[in-house]
């Protein structure tokens, strides 16, 4: 394949230090051109990292002047939707950070122009890459434990995570900027059928602080719980199966596995993820394989993209049930939601 021209529009703390180190580790035969970005502060910082790249103040004068192949949407989600319907329009491939949309029906306009501009819509879930995450997948597939039927995940964060002065260094907190979360999920091998969610903003801003949410799927039962407000930072997975447990806690690994006759066998194992990077660029370098082997299959709109829809989709309906104290919310089939997101 070769070398794929593209541009970032947003160069925040994530670009720099997730994004840009992944292209220049040649993942993938990827290349950034040029950048798009609004705060005339931050261009110091593009110059030490991108030397050669093509500044601009906005995504409009980029587009109507570069010659590319795709765009890495690195704007907060209040954007995302403007930046990659204008690529779409040209015929550009897009790579979008999460979550994908601020809305159901953004994400549905998103899709519609990818299918119609024959174009690849791919978002960035990094943390599917993350050496542990990824031997936890290893061990399913090898169906240690058996079907998983019950998940937790726990999240904790001692603040949220800030953007670049000198532009809004806390513009996670303000809705208008942030959109709602999105909830990852594959260890059920399925889309959840409902969701109950509790909601509570400790420090009053307009994003909740903390989050807990009940997803009923068609084999098991995920709680997930997300505090931004927590006195340390640490992950927590646990996934129960039929034969046993698999537990992760940050970068730490335990299997348990019953046998026939009753008795258990246990192992630990340790994989550093540098979770404590918020960035999380060594992950990314996963997501540019994945965007390429999209772009060289012609999937336009696959199962990333699928998974980031659904997952709006979930979060709204935690919204609504924060709102309504708790009260289920029933969701649509997945054959329901594909086929409404591929007509849309």
């Amino acid at each position: 394949m070769s070398t794929l021209r593209g541009a970032l529009v947003g160069f925040g703390s994530i670009a720099e230090r997730g994004h840009v180190p992944a292209y220049a580790s040649k993942a993938s035969p990827l290349d950034i051109v040029a950048v798009a970005e609004p705060c005339a502060a931050r261009y110091a910082a593009i110059r030490a990292r991108l030397p050669e790249a093509r500044i601009y103040p906005n995504f409009e004068r980029l587009l109507a002047r570069e010659a590319l192949d795709f765009v890495d949407v690195c704007a907060p989600p209040s954007e995302h939707m403007k930046v990659s319907l204008a690529a779409f329009a040209r015929g550009l491939h897009v790579l979008c950070e999460r979550p994908l949309a601020m809305s159901l029906l953004e994400a549905r306009r998103m899709v519609g122009a990818a299918i119609r501009a024959q174009s690849v819509l791919f978002p960035v879930h990094s943390y599917l890459h993350a050496p542990i995450i990824r031997a936890v997948r290893g061990l399913l597939s090898h169906d240690l434990i058996g079907p998983v039927r019950m998940v937790a995940i726990d999240t904790w964060r001692t603040d949220r995570a800030r953007g670049r002065t000198p532009w809004h260094r806390d513009w996670r907190r303000e809705p208008r900027y942030a959109g709602a979360g999105i909830l990852a999920f594959e260890w059920l091998a399925d889309y959840p059928s409902s969701v109950s969610a509790w909601t509570r903003s400790v420090r009053g801003d307009g994003v909740e602080g903390n989050a807990t949410c009940t997803m009923v799927f068609p084999c098991g039962i995920a709680r997930a719980h997300i505090s931004r407000d927590a006195g340390i930072r640490r992950a927590i997975y646990a996934l129960h199966g039929d034969r046993g447990s698999i537990r992760v806690e940050d970068d730490e690994l335990e299997v348990v596995v019953r046998a026939a006759d009753g008795g258990t066998r246990s192992w630990k194992s340790s994989l550093p993820s540098n979770r404590k990077d918020p960035a999380q660029g060594p992950w990314f370098e996963g997501v540019l394989r994945g965007f390429t082997r999209a772009v060289e299959q012609r999937d336009f709109v696959g199962k990333e993209a699928t998974d980031a829809i659904m997952g709006i989709r979930v979060a709204s309906a935690a919204v609504s049930s924060a709102r309504r104290g708790g009260t289920p919310i029933v969701l649509p089939s997945n054959q329901d939601v594909w086929s409404r997101e591929r007509c849309a």
